[in-house]
């Protein structure tokens, strides 16, 4: 059985594809060089601030010690004021403190008031608020600029994924109908959709992030080195040595991550298949080994799932252990250096928040690169589509065919079509049309009556020969002139989501309410429509249950509103029982009358009355003339025509 696989696209020129799309980003740029501006400076403020923080430390620290120094002591015993006996007593203090320093503390408070006063701790109140001042100034401003950058940015990505959705939109009206030939539906939308919402939420994401856990990373391995540089090779050895391990478990996890995604969409595919073939599986009693493939399909997602789930459950502790890892080696470091009065105790404060920056861009990173990779896969596929060939402009076209004037002949000389230049679908085409006839056109399948129809309308153009208008080419008139001398009513009802009104005045805003239901009083659908709840302002949704045959009316009504000289019905009633096409062949005769009409019709009963009908085969026009006519040639059509009826 096939199955349904999730495909992840990988840029495949990703410098190329971050370069193009930066390049669009111009009108933006000076706007994108303010966020990213204010991203580093951000990031450069939060580097700047553990130092003064390390800084403030050591000002409460010694504010909150005893004020005992070389210079306090030569102080204190040169002082004529205390007295020999007081002097005696703090020397003895004194050297007690090298035998039990938690005794010395208790026999400070002892201490004569003068010499007391001199040691005791003093808090310099004013250095500590103004650090404190100016790390909160650093971390409000710090805040404050990422605010801003953050704002700068989301409302640049909405900005740009709404100018590529204009250019989009553009794009597709000018786009031959050869694109949607050669493109899915689905690969379309989600270039329209998915591809350009992720742009916008990834560049948002990515750049900023990149910008600012760079500068942090570079930034903090900097600020280490020049506060300590032995401190700085403790925390940097003891992060790097957490992330080597978790390299490996993400090495080891990852073909786990894809085996899922494998066993995912066959899992899915089998689902699909059974369900979609539901009746298939219950009338051949294939219920049991559905079920058994289900069973085998499922304990695989499982085994998978539960082992990537596992391993990358395993991340968030590593990451946890990497961070706690670099404190613990900081602390102890740092303790054995502030014992010999390396550094300060704010030097410890100082790395122990320089080591969350240092390991907090390392995955921040990693996980821009990732957004940035989808943005480049989701861009070169925006960028193919926006670079797709064009219909040939036709705004220096001067000829114009008023359809309230237009005749209604029309010509085909020598025309030659192919799809793909090695098949040729349409050989060699004449025909010569009058005013006000009606034109069936018959064959088998592939014989080409659609694509006359297309070539008709200037769906295409044709590779050679011409078709004529009241004489004039359908190579000087432009598309909107052509498309709108012709009323199409197709074997696909297409109604969109709306009111009943809005779907019959499409694009002609100037019908009263009057006028639709003369039409569609016309067609027999008035009285089904005064049924609905609402009348005209009824809305109708995929889930209405209308028959086909009341969608084909509405769309024949449709076209009688736009009252156009031409009209193509292309198997108009190919998806209508009996009864209803006996319905609708009475309205698209009412439609019919005053205009050129041209019917394509399997069922060639239904084109019986036809004025000439061309019998078409391999390209080229075989057998003309009236129904009568070509059952006395007893030829390719008699075959066609009696073979309906054979048992």
């Amino acid at each position: 059985m096939p199955r349904m696989m999730r495909n992840y696209e990988k840029s495949k020129d990703f410098k190329g594809s971050i370069k193009r799309l930066l390049s669009n980003l111009k009108p933006w740029r000076v706007f994108l060089s303010v966020a990213l501006l204010l991203a580093m400076t951000s990031a450069i403020l939060a580097l700047i601030s553990p130092n003064k923080l390390s800084d403030l430390t050591d000002l409460i620290t010694g504010g909150i010690t005893p004020n005992i120094n070389e210079e306090t002591v030569t102080k204190i015993m040169s002082d004529p004021n205390i007295s020999n006996e007081d002097k005696i007593k703090f020397q003895q203090v004194l050297s007690n403190a090298t035998k039990d320093e938690n005794n010395f503390l208790v026999e400070l408070d002892t201490l004569p008031k003068p010499i007391y006063d001199e040691i005791k701790p003093k808090m310099d109140i004013e250095g500590v608020k103004r650090l404190a001042l100016l790390l909160a100034i650093f971390y409000i401003a710090s805040a404050i600029f990422s605010y801003i950058q953050t704002f700068i940015l989301s409302t640049i990505s909405n900005k740009f994924a709404k100018s590529l959705r204009t250019r989009i939109s553009d794009k597709i009206n000018i786009l031959p109908l050869s694109y949607f030939d050669n493109h899915e539906t689905g690969d379309v939308l989600s270039r329209i959709t998915n591809d350009v919402d992720t742009i916008s939420m990834h560049l948002n994401q990515s750049l900023s992030v990149m910008v600012t856990s760079l500068t942090l990373f570079i930034g903090s391995i900097i600020m280490m080195f020049y506060t300590n540089y032995i401190m700085a090779i403790t925390a940097i050895v003891a992060s790097l040595l957490g992330f080597a391990f978790m390299g490996l478990i993400l090495r080891k996890s990852q073909k786990y991550f894809t085996a899922r995604q494998v066993e995912l969409g066959n899992l899915n595919g089998h689902i699909e298949e059974i369900y979609a073939g539901h009746n298939v599986v219950k009338a051949y009693n294939g219920e049991e080994e559905a079920s058994q493939e289900f069973d085998n399909l499922n304990n695989k997602l499982f085994t998978c799932n539960r082992k990537s789930q596992f391993l990358s459950g395993l991340m968030q502790p590593i990451m946890g252990f990497v961070g706690n890892f670099g404190y613990v080696a900081v602390c102890i470091v740092g303790a054995l250096l502030t014992m010999n009065d390396i550094i300060s105790f704010g030097v410890i404060v100082a790395f122990m928040i320089y080591v969350r920056l240092f390991t907090n861009p390392l995955s921040q990173m990693a996980q821009a690169l990732t957004f940035l990779q989808s943005t480049a896969a989701a861009s070169e596929r925006v960028f193919e589509l926006l670079d797709e060939n064009e219909m040939p402009n036709e705004d220096s076209f001067e000829n114009y065919l008023d359809a309230k004037k237009v005749k209604g002949a029309i010509e085909f000389k020598h025309v030659k079509f192919s799809y793909d230049k090695r098949k040729p679908i349409i050989k060699d085409f004449n025909a010569k049309i009058k005013p006000g006839q009606k034109i069936a056109i018959v064959g088998p399948t592939g014989a080409g009556k659609t694509t006359m129809v297309n070539l008709l309308m200037k769906f295409y153009d044709i590779d050679d020969g011409d078709i004529l208008i009241d004489g004039v080419s359908t190579k000087k008139l432009t598309r909107e002139n052509i498309h709108d001398l012709f009323i199409m009513v197709l074997q696909d009802t297409w109604l969109f989501d709306g009111t009943v009104r809005d779907n019959l005045k499409f694009n002609n805003t100037e019908l009263s309410d009057e006028d639709i239901f003369k039409a569609c009083k016309t067609v027999g659908v008035s009285h089904f429509i005064r049924t609905l709840s609402g009348g005209l302002n009824a809305k109708l949704t995929d889930s209405d249950s209308i028959s086909q045959g009341q969608k084909q009316l509405m769309t024949i009504a449709r076209g009688m509103l736009k009252d156009a000289p031409f009209l193509i019905l292309d198997e108009a009633t190919s998806n209508v029982d009996t009864r209803t096409e006996e319905l609708v062949q009475k309205a698209m005769d009412k439609l019919t009358v005053g205009r050129t009409s041209f019917i394509i019709a399997h069922r060639l009963s239904t084109i019986r009355n036809a004025d000439l009908i061309l019998v078409m085969q391999e390209g080229n026009i075989v057998e003309q003339g009236t129904h009568d006519e070509l059952l006395e040639k007893n030829g390719f059509y008699a075959n066609l025509y009696n073979s309906q009826f054979e048992k």
